[in-house]
């Protein structure tokens, strides 16, 4: 008798069954246990093999089965002990895609994993079991599929081994694989089922392998392949770079998708500038700052340095009044928005900015480009996604300026300055590169034409997901802006050509050397950048509800090499211990035997690398209005990289300024990959919850310290009670340290009590948002990182305002932020604590 060309005999009356075999191997008896009952029954799923085999043949194979059986029967029994086994991974080849694998995991070992919560190293601390694991091992439902699964795969395995050792023909037929006969018994074709056991990549292996593949001649080809002499947002050339990043992402197998939204965008129409008149000559000026607004403005100029709050704080000390002045600014030290916000609030009637040349060492005659909107996406659409034919109301941002605001080229300030009276500036104001600085005067008028038009482009955002094996439904998100004014060489080819050199790496390791994520990282390609984050924005705004519960990290590739002195990094301090143990990690470009840190860190690394996250900061919507976890970073100079929001910012610029700048971009390159590769492969997400308790103190002491000076001098009542806002606090500590506790007490084998740690620790950002606020109305809702009257800095301006009797100043809004306050962080505190039926409210 035969199938499928396999000759096929009957068994010998004297051949006993392989399912008595494997119980009689295993010592089992007729009396059998449930658990040994599955181990019987998937022993019999074997009996077909024996069945092909001739009685002599037989008889080895059952002589050779109870050398297997004896091996198994060890195992087993250590598992129903409770003795942790070794990683052991199987890929069984897929019956319909022979490049399709799919993964089974016996039992685990704690993997080589350092810190996974910043606040213990669980790959070095021994393992309890948590109390709710059953102490018998028999009734334990878990060590029950475990053992089925153990059984069937074993059965399996036993098999191969006794089908090679029984069926040889000839040499060139000897392999390691079981012929399984096809479901249909019509099939003409057999399906070879090859099982192979691959050893599971430490984190050495996965790091070693990220920086060998990462390589500085493939970033440069992708320089040469992204880089585009003209991609605005919108532009063909825009969408042309869409369209290579899509196909590369199709190419590495990421199942890519676009996102599209339809957005406005001011510009200069066709042929036409914004035109600045001063002393009857008119300067037309090629430059713009989109989302100005376009009412034609006039007022005597007035030089104010950087335009920050406290260079017009000391303008007004001075007894000058800035009530419906133009002012003059230099650019640089805080964004185009920033600077119009200031102005307005000190009633100023527009705003030149220049590029200085002490701080540009560019061509007097180069424009500048950017946006004043203090806020990020579309400000038509705040708080809200603007998606094709979406009918929502007229809208605007409370971001969008008031007054007009227009970028000069250094020779028309040059020209206003000559020309102006008034006294000299403050000291350090004439520190520039202009001939000379005065204050102006009243005669000294100036006037404005604004001619920017607003219209509606259609942009694309492209993303690529690499899925974990574990928690697909959860993931990094890495991104790079792709559109520029210009050839934006800085600005946006050098984050999207290592955004892709990433993306290519992690799967050639999936691929090619069995890497195995346990949550999944999605590659995105942002447009509109330069008008605010417009195109990552909208993504959050429409996707938000999802997000912040499933996005746990967010890591921005803009900007990352504009210098090679300094390196810098702004983020959530949630990933503070992330960035540190990778920045130990990571190999000095400049000196290949001294890591990052050990070139950067200096005697306090915090002061030495971390700075506060700026709302012009590409990952700053991600923090502040969705609340991910999320992290910025460049090699920088001291002095601000000047090409930035020009048509100057090309290779050749950026090379003259720093050297090798390849080798950069690939150490920028690791710190960004190990970054998202830890945060994948750990059981434990690697952000360390403590840390937001020191910052939460640091604002609290400010806090408390105002409070009692102001309550001793009568200026606020007895009632204002502080001890409900430290009661808050100490409740986040408690938290923290429940968790800790936690993760020193579990298993972290256990599938299901890793993810319900994780959701604990993603929690925490998104519930430091406020929910008292509107995201429409107060998009950056995170009390800390955020602005508006829903963070712990307004609760210290309004302190200030009633310290210094300003007419801003209101008790009952104080009082109101107090409690709005204490309830979020302790609703953020009560979320950390883990299980609703675990806390105790003593509020």
């Amino acid at each position: 008798m035969s199938h499928n060309g396999i000759e096929q005999k009957p068994r010998p009356p004297h051949a006993p069954s392989l399912a008595h075999t494997f119980q009689t191997t295993l010592g089992l008896g007729r009396d059998v246990s449930g658990r040994d009952t599955i181990l019987v029954s998937g022993a019999r799923a074997l009996q077909g093999c024996l069945q092909s085999a001739s009685g002599a043949s037989a008889a080895r194979g059952q002589a050779f089965l109870e050398g297997k059986m004896d091996q198994a029967r060890t195992t087993i029994t250590k598992i129903f002990n409770g003795t942790e086994g070794s990683y052991t991974r199987f890929l069984t080849q897929n019956m319909e895609e022979d490049s399709s694998h799919v993964e089974m995991k016996l039992s685990t070992d704690t993997e080589d994993e350092v810190g996974g919560n910043g606040v213990a190293d669980h790959g070095k601390h021994n393992h309890v079991r948590p109390s709710y694991v059953s102490k018998s091992g028999l009734c334990n439902p878990r060590n029950i599929c475990i053992a089925a699964t153990v059984a069937i795969l074993a059965s399996f395995l036993i098999g191969i081994l006794i089908g090679s050792s029984v069926n040889k023909k000839t040499s060139s037929e000897v392999s390691g694989s079981c012929r399984i006969p096809a479901s249909s018994p019509s099939s003409a074709d057999d399906e070879t089922i090859p099982i192979e056991t691959v050893p599971s990549l430490d984190w050495n292996d996965i790091t070693s392998l990220f920086k060998r593949k990462l390589t500085t001649s493939d970033i440069d080809r992708s320089f040469r392949e992204f880089s585009s002499e003209d991609h605005q947002a919108g532009s063909a050339g825009d969408e042309n770079l869409a369209s290579k990043v899509l196909k590369k992402f199709k190419d590495y197998g990421m199942e890519p998708w676009l996102d599209t939204h339809f957005v406005k965008v001011q510009g200069l129409p066709k042929g036409g500038t914004n035109q600045v008149t001063f002393r009857n000559k008119t300067f037309f000026e090629p430059g713009y700052l989109s989302y100005s607004a376009t009412t034609r403005a006039q007022g005597a100029v007035l030089y104010a340095y950087y335009g920050r709050d406290d260079d017009l704080r000391l303008l007004q000390d001075s007894g000058i009044d800035m009530n419906g002045r133009v002012l003059l600014v230099r650019a640089g030290k805080i964004s185009y928005a920033e600077k119009v916000n200031a102005a307005v609030k000190v009633n100023a009637s527009a705003v030149l900015i220049y590029p200085d040349p002490a701080d540009y060492k560019f061509d007097e005659n180069t424009p500048l480009f950017g946006h004043v909107h203090l806020g990020s996406g579309d400000p038509y659409t705040p708080g809200f996604p603007s998606f094709n034919h979406t009918q929502f109301p007229p809208s605007k941002s409370s971001g969008l300026p008031s007054i007009p605001a227009q970028t000069i080229r250094p020779s028309t300030a040059a020209a206003i300055m000559r020309e102006m009276g008034g006294r000299g500036p403050p000291r350090g104001w004439a520190d520039g590169g202009l001939q000379e600085y005065k204050l102006g005067d009243i005669n000294d008028v100036v006037s404005l034409e604004m001619k920017n038009v607003l219209t509606e482009i259609q942009i694309h955002n492209v993303f690529g997901v690499i899925k974990g094996l574990i928690d697909p439904d959860r993931y990094v998100v890495i991104g790079a802006q792709r559109d520029a004014w210009g050839p934006g060489f800085a600005t946006s080819t050098v984050g999207t050509s290592l955004l892709l050199e990433i993306a290519r790496v992690i799967t050639s390791m999936i691929h090619e050397d069995g890497f195995k994520p346990r949550r999944s990282i999605v590659f995105a390609s942002w447009s509109a950048g330069e008008y605010g984050a417009v195109g990552a924005t909208e993504w959050l705004e429409g996707y938000l509800p999802s997000l912040n519960m499933k996005a746990y990290s967010y890591i921005s590739l803009d900007a990352v090499v504009t210098g090679s002195s300094f390196f810098k990094a702004s983020a959530s301090p949630l990933m503070n211990d992330l960035i540190q143990s990778t920045l130990k990690e990571v190999s000095s470009p400049a000196y290949s035997s001294r890591t990052l840190f050990a070139q950067f860190a200096g005697s306090n690394w915090e002061t030495s690398v971390l700075e506060p996250m700026r709302m012009d900061d590409a990952a700053y919507p991600f923090l502040a209005f969705s609340g991910i976890p999320s992290v910025s970073f460049r090699f920088t100079q001291i002095d601000q990289y000047p090409f930035f929001g020009t048509l100057l910012d090309t290779r050749d610029n950026l090379e003259r300024r720093v050297q090798n700048v390849p080798a950069l971009v690939k150490a920028a390159g690791e710190m960004a990959g190990q970054m998202a590769l830890r945060l994948v492969h750990d059981h434990l997400l690697r952000l360390n919850t403590e840390k937001y308790l020191k910052l939460l103190y640091i604002q609290v002491n400010k806090i408390n310290k105002e409070v009692m000076t102001l309550q001793r001098n009568g200026r606020l009542p007895k009632t204002l009670q502080m001890k409900w806002f430290m009661s808050a606090i100490g409740s986040y500590g408690r938290a923290s340290r429940s968790l800790f506790s936690t993760i020193q007490n579990s298993d972290l084998d256990d599938l299901e009590q890793c993810r319900i740690i994780n959701d604990r620790i993603m929690g925490v950002e998104r519930d430091l948002l406020s929910p008292y606020a509107s995201p429409r109305n107060t998009p950056f809702r995170h009390i800390l990182h955020g602005s508006g009257s829903c963070t712990l800095q307004d609760v210290l301006t309004q302190l200030t305002a009633i310290r210094e009797g300003s007419a801003k100043a209101d008790v009952d809004l104080l009082k109101n932020q107090f409690a709005l306050t204490t309830w979020t962080i302790q609703s953020c505190a009560n979320a950390l604590a883990g299980n609703v039926w675990d806390l105790d409210n003593d509020l």
